[in-house]
């Protein structure tokens, strides 16, 4: 395998502390050297990265890759090409595939397809349930030592409290996340955004705050004393965050993850847009009151993960009435972008917490720390993200790797952004070509 050498960059690893212009020297995939004033002669290629970040991989924890099942939408190699055009070396894949991801053989399916078609890295989070019903365990051991990270029904909330129990006494013992889609279905049935005054005036079905804040409540008392690793998916309200914030305050192993449409977006857009079904997401974009106290939740430390809830529909999913329209956006290339615009230019974080929430956090969330992901170091593996923090571009379909294009976001002028993404020592991605 070639050498590379990247050069003049400023390296950030949150999880050393190191912060400082430094060289990167790789081979065989494998960080063999960093420090100021590398010699190149060994390199086969130098990559000069003066003016440029240089971070750990990104990880995302939530993605959809509808593979197998709904490939019209997403394949594992369209997805990960996606993520690899984001800055992305590693995602998680939700189960809410056709067939689920609920036995150790679709397990195997999942990362053979990521070894032989993807650009990046893929681990699976898979079902709790049987087929995602939520009425009977699925085999959570057998898949935990086949290869899962985590394990969520996600699209579906585990509704009933005698599975939600013994769902997360049984996931302790693997030492992986149960990660909770926070929405009790009997308040949410038929809802298709922000139970408020602009529903009301749009005469669409709401969708309130409790129906997640009584989940997340319930499922902390249910784990109190279990403590199995519980996370909070996609954190939509005010409460919730509260919720959370009391529970870590009381030592509780609690975790939750934001994502750029509930920092950017609320539900007043719906009423603006002329009911644009690409503001029509799970959960629901809410209030700026909401919005704000998520802010405040990442400034505190309170939600300490960032996932994009990438879910790709294809265009008929979506250019259909509200009501009838799909749920979800597309997010993996303009992440990035879209949480320094929120956060960093927002003032609630610096870029070294920014790129904390986007690598190691995720990394120990999903236990992938473990496998040297998420951090650089000598020894280490070669997953790196190079970005440009003053790029300035715009988010046309040009530059959406994936196969859907359903997000609010297009056409939107965007501030940084990846520019190189390495996996394993291999440039995957280069900004400028179609390497992924």
């Amino acid at each position: 395998m070639s050498t590379l050498l990247i050069t003049n960059g400023r390296v950030i690893d949150p999880f050393s502390g190191h912060d400082a212009v430094a060289d990167i020297a790789i081979k065989d995939g494998v960080i063999v050297e960093i420090g100021r004033g590398l010699s190149r002669s060994p390199a086969a290629e130098v990559i000069d990265a003066s003016g440029h970040l240089v971070t750990p991989g990104l990880i995302d924890p939530h993605v959809h890759l509808r593979e197998p099942g709904n490939e019209r939408a997403e394949t594992i190699a369209s997805g990960t090409r996606a993520a690899a055009s984001g800055g992305f070396t590693t995602v998680c894949c939700m189960p809410n595939t056709t067939p689920a991801l609920d036995n150790d053989t679709m397990v195997h399916f999942v990362m053979a397809r990521a070894e032989s078609t993807g650009a990046c890295r893929v681990f699976p989070v898979c079902a709790v349930s049987k087929a995602r019903r939520g009425e009977e365990l699925a085999e959570i051991a057998l898949m935990a030592r086949a290869g899962a990270c985590g394990f969520s029904d996600d699209g579906d909330c585990i509704a009933s409290a005698g599975l939600m129990s013994r769902a997360l006494a049984t996931v302790k013992a693997t030492g992986k996340p149960l990660m909770q889609h926070c929405q009790e279905p009997t308040m949410t049935r038929g809802s298709v955004m922000h139970a408020g005054i602009t529903s009301t005036r749009l005469d669409l079905a709401g969708w309130p705050r409790a129906a997640e804040e009584i989940i997340i409540e319930r499922d902390i008392r249910l784990n109190r004393n279990i403590g199995c690793a519980y996370h909070v998916q996609h954190i939509s309200s005010a409460e919730s965050v509260n919720i959370v914030r009391a529970a870590r305050a009381q030592g509780q192993p609690v975790t939750a993850e934001a994502t750029p449409h509930h920092l950017l977006l609320t539900c007043d857009l719906i009423e603006s847009s002329g009911y644009d079904t690409r503001y029509k997401v799970n959960p629901p974009i809410r209030e700026q009151s909401d919005q704000d106290a998520i802010k405040q939740g990442i400034a505190d430390g309170t939600i300490t993960v960032l996932g994009t809830d990438h879910a790709p529909h294809p265009a008929e999913s979506k250019d259909v009435p509200f009501d009838a329209a799909s749920f979800g956006l597309v997010g993996l290339e303009s992440a990035l972008s879209l949480y320094f615009e929120a956060l960093v230019e927002g003032n609630v974080i610096d870029w070294p917490r920014l790129i904390a929430m986007m690598t190691i956090e995720p990394a120990k969330l999903c236990a992938l720390d473990a496998r040297g992901l998420g951090k650089l170091a000598v020894g280490g593996l070669a997953d790196i993200t190079i970005i440009d923090p003053s790029a300035r571009w715009n988010l046309t379909r040009a530059e959406l790797a994936g196969r859907s294009f359903n997000t609010p976001f297009l056409n939107r002028e965007c501030r940084a952004r990846a520019v190189m993404t390495i996996v394993g020592g291999v440039v995957r991605w280069r900004r400028g070509s179609s390497q992924a």
